[in-house]
C-alpha cells in the first residue's frame, strides 16, 4: 500500500508538471511497465508523460478469513470461466469465446445483486486475482454512481472511495493482463478525475482507454473514449481538437452502424457549438438528433410489429396443422370403425 501511494504521488506530480509543456495527444513511443512480480506490460507513454513508469507494487497477502457461501459460489464460477493463471498480451483476451463471455456476464450480474457491505466482506476473503478485480470494480461503480449528491463533502468522499477501489482493481487486472478490465479501470479513473476537474489526469487515463480499445478494434469503446476525450478538451477550451474527436466518433458510428451512439455524438456536437456560441449549428445538430431518434423508434416499432406478426403467424400455422391432424385422425377412426362393423 505504501509503494502504491508513493507511485501515485510521483505520477500525479509529474502529470501536473508536464501538462503545460506537452499538450499533444498522439502517442509517440512506448515504455515497459513492471507490475506485480516483475511481469512486463507494454504501455503507451504520451509526450506529456515522458517519465518511464516502473511499478513494483507487491501483491497483498491473502486473507485468512473463512470463505463465505457467496465466496464459494463465485470462486467456483471464476475457476470455470476465467482461470486465475490466465496470461495474455495486449490486444488478446482468452475469455472471448461465446461460452466464457456469457458465463462471465452471468457472474458480473450475480455480483451486481449484492449489497455494498456484502461486496466488501466478499473481497476480504477472495482468493483469486480475478474475483478480487471484479469485486473491486463493482464497489468502485457503486461509489461512482453515488457521486452526484449535492453534498460536497459526501461527493468528495465517494470519489475518493471510487478512486481507491479502482486503483485496487487496476492492480489486479494488470497481474494477468486483462485488457478489458484495464480499459474499464482507466474509464473509471477518467470519470473520477473529470468530475474533480483534474483534466490533465482525466485526459491521460482516457487516452490509455482509447489505446486499449483501438488495440482490440473495439469500435463502441473507441467511440465512447473519443466522446469523453472531446468533453475534456471542451472544458480546457481546446475546441478544435474536441471537434476532431467528435468527427472521428461520428465517422465510426456511421461506418459501423451504431445509430444510438450517433445520438450521443450529435448531442455532444450541439454542446460544443453552444460553447462556441454558434447557435445555428447547435440547433441543426439537435434537429439531426431528433430526426435520427425518430427514425430509430420507427425501425424498432417496425421490428416489434414484424416479430408479433411472425409469432401470430406461427400460432395460426400451428392451429391449422392441429385442425388438419384432428380432422385426419377422426376420418381414420371412422374408417377403421366402419371396417370393423363390415368384418362383423
Amino acid at each position: 500500500m505504501k509503494k502504491l501511494s508513493i507511485f501515485l504521488i510521483l505520477l500525479f506530480a509529474f502529470l501536473k508538471l508536464s501538462a503545460s509543456v506537452h499538450p499533444i495527444d498522439t502517442p509517440k513511443f512506448s515504455a515497459s511497465v513492471i507490475i506485480s512480480g516483475h511481469k512486463k506490460l507494454s504501455a503507451v507513454v504520451f509526450p506529456m508523460e515522458r517519465l518511464m513508469l516502473w511499478l513494483t507494487i507487491d501483491q497483498p497477502d491473502s486473507s485468512n478469513l473463512q470463505t463465505s457461501v457467496h465466496q464459494d459460489s463465485l470462486t467456483t464460477k471464476i475457476a470455470a470461466v476465467y482461470p486465475d493463471n490466465l496470461k495474455s498480451s495486449f490486444g488478446n483476451n482468452h475469455t472471448d469465446s461465446l461460452a466464457s463471455s456469457r458465463s462471465l456476464q452471468n457472474l458480473r450480474q450475480q455480483i451486481k445483486s449484492y449489497r455494498l457491505d456484502t461486496l466488501k466482506t466478499l473481497v476480504k476473503s477472495a482468493t483469486t486475482d480475478t474475483l478480487k478485480a471484479l469485486l473491486y470494480t463493482e464497489i468502485a461503480d457503486r461509489y461512482l454512481n453515488q457521486d452526484t449528491t449535492s453534498d460536497k463533502r459526501k461527493q468528495s468522499s465517494y470519489q475518493s472511495e471510487a478512486l481507491n477501489y479502482t486503483m485496487k482493481a487496476l492492480h489486479q487486472y494488470s497481474s494477468y493482463h486483462d485488457t478489458t478490465g484495464l480499459r474499464t479501470s482507466f474509464d473509471n479513473l477518467a470519470k473520477i478525475y473529470f468530475a474533480e476537474k483534474k483534466y490533465t489526469q482525466a485526459k491521460w487515463f482516457i487516452l490509455q482507454s482509447n489505446f486499449l480499445a483501438r488495440a482490440k478494434k473495439d469500435v463502441p469503446n473507441i467511440i465512447t473514449s473519443l466522446l469523453t476525450l472531446s468533453a475534456i478538451k471542451s472544458e480546457i477550451k481546446d475546441y478544435k481538437l474536441a471537434m476532431n474527436d467528435l468527427n472521428e466518433a461520428l465517422q465510426l458510428s456511421v461506418t459501423h452502424h451504431y445509430p444510438k451512439m450517433e445520438l450521443d455524438i450529435l448531442k455532444n456536437y450541439a454542446m460544443l457549438y453552444s460553447r462556441l456560441q454558434n447557435y445555428p449549428k447547435e440547433e441543426l445538430m439537435l434537429k439531426k438528433r431528433d430526426s435520427l431518434e425518430e427514425n430509430i423508434h420507427k425501425k424498432e416499432e417496425a421490428r416489434l410489429l414484424a416479430r408479433v406478426d411472425s409469432v401470430q403467424k406461427k400460432k395460426l400455422d400451428s392451429l391449422s396443422k392441429k385442425k388438419v391432424y384432428t380432422s385426419n385422425t377422426k376420418k381414420l377412426y371412422k374408417s377403421n370403425s366402419f371396417r370393423k362393423m363390415v368384418s362383423l
